[in-house]
């Protein structure tokens, strides 16, 4: 069936004509039988592959006993899941919601309510960066700020204060009477895999120490191993306040979670925030499995030695055809790789050759297998990738000349 044809799906996506029916690891096999690699991982959601057993077991023990209960009782595997959490990183409490963007919302009104909690509910204004993706609701696409999503929205949520590079001067700058926090990604993925520095995070922490202000880092796509370590922030020596996770702590059930530390967390008292179906009990299954995975002796040196294998086999590539590929960056398995063709040429010529990645910003590719991906596997991705990138240099007059000149 056509979506733009007869399909009852609001079309607000360009959806490839293309449809799975099943997955296994890095690999998915589609309706018409073509086996694809999985460089996407549902945009960084199937961080363990398609099908892992533990994730399936678990899950399916859970839907056989319980699946939904309310938050009006306590459910101990979500009680489970947050001491986890906590255990695993700098915070005290953790409040389970459905999404990224319902955790970042959730993130928000931690922040605000701190401040007010602090008799300064003046404070409730809140410094993000330009080219930051922090959801779609109306609240995370005013603290993103990009026009292309706020068009015909009407007027943008207030209470953020976009600043427009990873300057600290103007940062400074930006910080007003009315300023409680700070809103960051540790890697900006949808804005083109652009690596923060962590001299920079340092900055900013010092800075939110100095105004009394709250660091918060979004980890929605970095979080639960992408960056090669369980959080992104522990790669930084930079501990944020408070932390929205999602993406891949349910390894492809839908989940999201907002990490706080208890100071940054007292003005959370009962009824001041909610969710009917966050925290359940399958999903919290789903979470606790992951856990068990990542948290394995292991688990995140392989993701560091693949992303390692990964960015010097695509350094080769970017060196052969140099009027393809600009540049390689990202950590962990976190990979950009930006084009000098258009990247959704890029996107199309690797989809040609049976391999799933996703666009960004800054006409970037991004290149986000799941962290068991082998290396077998990267080997067989990469050859993919050179043959995109042949076909592209030759279709590419300019392309094909730089990369005869390198």
């Amino acid at each position: 069936m056509s979506e733009q044809g007869t399909s009852h799906l609001l079309p607000v996506f360009a959806r490839v004509d293309l449809a799975f029916e099943r997955g296994e690891g890095a690999w998915l096999t589609a309706t018409n039988g073509q086996r694809y690699l999985d460089f996407t991982s549902g945009v960084a959601v199937n961080a363990l592959g398609h099908a892992h057993p533990h994730l399936i077991e678990a899950i399916g023990e859970q839907v056989q006993k319980l699946t939904h209960v309310s938050n009006l009782y306590r459910i101990p595997e979500a009680e489970r899941l947050a001491d986890r959490l906590c255990e695993a990183s700098f915070a005290d409490f953790v409040f389970f919601a459905n999404s990224g963007a319902e955790a970042m919302e959730g993130a928000i009104k931690v922040a605000r309510k701190y401040q007010a909690a602090s008799g300064k509910p003046e404070k409730f204004r809140i410094v993000t960066f330009e080219g930051a993706f922090h959801g779609r609701t109306l609240a995370t696409l005013a603290a993103g700020g990009q026009k292309k999503y706020l068009d015909g929205f009407g007027p943008p949520v207030d209470g953020f204060d976009q600043v427009q590079s990873l300057d600290l001067d103007l940062v400074r700058k930006a910080i007003g009477p009315a300023t409680g926090a700070i809103l960051i990604e540790p890697i900006m993925g949808e804005g083109g895999v652009r690596v923060v520095a962590p001299e920079f995070l340092k900055g900013l922490r010092q800075l939110c120490d100095q105004h009394g202000l709250l660091l918060m880092f979004d980890e929605v796509q970095t979080g639960m191993g992408r960056s090669g370590e369980l959080f992104a922030y522990q790669r930084t020596g930079v501990t944020p306040d408070i932390m929205a996770l999602a993406k891949a702590l349910g390894g492809g059930f839908p989940m999201g979670a907002v990490l706080a530390t208890a100071e940054a967390a007292k003005g959370m008292t009962a009824g001041t925030h909610g969710s009917t179906f966050g925290g359940n009990p399958l999903a919290m299954a789903a979470g606790n499995a992951v856990l068990d995975v990542m948290l394995a002796d292991g688990f995140f040196d392989h993701v560091k030695r693949m992303s390692l294998i990964l960015k010097q086999k695509l350094a080769g590539i970017k060196d052969r055809f140099p009027g393809v590929i600009a540049e390689i960056r990202g950590e962990g398995l976190l990979i950009g790789m930006r084009a000098v063709v258009p990247s959704g040429e890029l996107v199309d010529a690797l989809r040609a050759q049976n391999l799933l990645v996703v666009a960004a910003g800054d006409n970037v590719v991004r290149l986000l297998p799941p962290l068991i991906v082998t290396e077998t596997e990267i080997a067989d991705a990469v050859q993919r990738i050179e043959r995109a990138c042949e076909r592209l240099a030759k279709t590419h007059p300019q392309a094909a000349a730089q990369g005869a000149a390198g």
